[in-house]
């Protein structure tokens, strides 16, 4: 369909739009596979009455998710669900998903409502997260949602690509959020605006599924429009088992579906830059206050006090992430307050049957229901004034997690638990040493 040299977001979009070989800086019309939005579909809502249109065009294309404010923590929260299950109702939209069901781009993966070749716009910045499984997602504002749910389609500016090819593999001990952070922080915030990042090279096959998932919805945070890996054996590994959970019926039709239209760049693709990196020169890193671009390697922080950890949010309140936690904590008791909050139900599930659960309660820790929990500084945890809090979240803007007067600290899962433990930042290997 597509003519050569057509890197993956180019492959992604030519399906979108219809043409066969749209370039950096070309205007296209797309239509979306998948429209998200969450809990502020109702203030979209309010937007999509003032249109000429009385029903969705496409409802079988929209997928709702209550996660930011989940369960309500006020009567406000909670009235603005009820109006987003009212028009759910009257709409006839299928694919919504309610209260303690889990974070947005966790549950459409899970649920396999997005997959490989297909594409995302969604009202919420993280949603390049897709990116991951080879689909093309980007986060849009609510007047374009609003537009999308009435037309089913929107222009947008195909972007440049940076590709950055990974070699080696991450010492023990050292994560994705790792090379995350250590890339916004030598790109800066803006070292990838309304640009697409691909992520290719011998390194990703070292990567797991839930590795990918954080790396690629970090990128968000260095000003891209969408970010993406091709798909291979881990990718179909994760898909399988993930559809014949959520959709036994159908999940071979739908693995079927993913594998007829993924998409790959061409050998010979254009990129407007291209890096390479050694994935066994990262070490752990940490981004400190108040900026995700403010990161130092946790060498150079370490033994900074803490008053509260929290792990969690789409970027890193995976199976994966959990059991990095219980491995650091298991046998010990924290010295300050731990919030875990799984990034779905069935993360949770899974974690309780592996025991890590069992292990974080043991050590101390409080858990939350499935959703974002505290990350935006709705509930669940926000912070006091004065307050030091180490976090595996996306950000740490001031004010981010509810008290402007607060200060945020970005690190891997695993060393949120080892600081949590040891009261202030800490490096896990060195619990882990002790324990042996």
């Amino acid at each position: 369909m597509t003519a050569a040299r057509l890197n993956l977001t180019e492959k992604l979009l030519a399906k979108a739009c219809g043409r066969d070989a749209p370039k950096p800086g070309d205007i296209v019309i797309i239509e979306p596979d998948v429209v998200l939005s969450h809990d502020n579909s109702a203030a979209i809502a309010d937007i999509f009455a003032q249109l000429p249109h009385e029903r969705v065009k496409y409802p079988e294309r929209l997928a709702i998710t209550l996660d930011h404010a989940a369960p309500p923590p006020t009567p406000k929260h909670a009235q603005n669900h009820a109006r987003i299950r009212a028009f759910v109702a009257a709409q006839g939209i299928r694919n919504f998903f309610d209260v303690g069901r889990g974070i947005c781009h966790q549950v459409l993966c899970e649920e396999g409502i997005i997959g490989p070749g297909m594409s995302l716009l969604g009202a919420d910045s993280h949603s390049p997260h897709y990116g991951w499984l080879g689909a093309f997602g980007a986060g849009i504002g609510r007047s374009e949602v609003a537009a999308l749910w009435a037309t089913g389609s929107l222009w947008l500016r195909v972007p440049e690509t940076l590709r950055i090819s990974l070699s080696g593999r991450l010492a023990p001990g050292v994560s994705a959020k790792d090379l995350a952070i250590q890339l916004i922080g030598d790109l800066g915030a803006d070292g990838a605006s309304y640009m697409a990042v691909e992520f290719d090279g011998a390194g990703i096959a070292a990567l797991s599924a839930d590795a990918r998932g954080a790396l690629v919805n970090m990128m968000a945070e260095m000003g891209v429009k969408n970010a993406g890996i091709a798909p291979d054996a881990s990718t179909w590994r994760w898909l399988e088992a993930a559809l014949k959970r959520s959709r036994p019926a159908d999940h071979q039709q739908r693995l079927e579906f993913f594998r007829e239209n993924a998409v790959y760049a061409d050998a010979d693709a254009r990129y407007a830059r291209q890096l390479e990196l050694d994935l066994s020169s990262v070490e752990p890193m940490v981004s400190c206050p108040h900026t995700v671009e403010n990161a130092q390697p946790l060498s150079a922080v370490a033994q900074t006090p803490v008053d509260v950890g929290f792990i969690g949010t789409c970027t890193n309140g995976r199976l994966e992430d959990l059991a990095a936690a219980a491995e650091v904590v298991r046998g010990k008791r924290l010295k300050r307050r731990l919030i875990v909050v799984p990034a779905s139900s069935l993360v949770l599930r899974d974690a309780l049957a592996a025991g890590y659960v069992a292990a974080l309660l043991d050590a101390g820790a409080t858990f939350g229901t499935p959703g974002c929990g505290p990350c935006m500084g709705n509930h669940m945890g926000v912070l006091a004034p004065g307050e030091v809090c180490i976090s595996s979240a996306n950000r740490n803007f001031r004010g981010r997690m509810g008290q402007p007067d607060a200060e945020i600290y970005l690190a891997s899962p695993a060393v949120v638990a080892a600081s949590c433990v040891a009261g202030a930042l800490t490096h896990p290997a060195e619990l882990i040493k002790e324990r042996a």
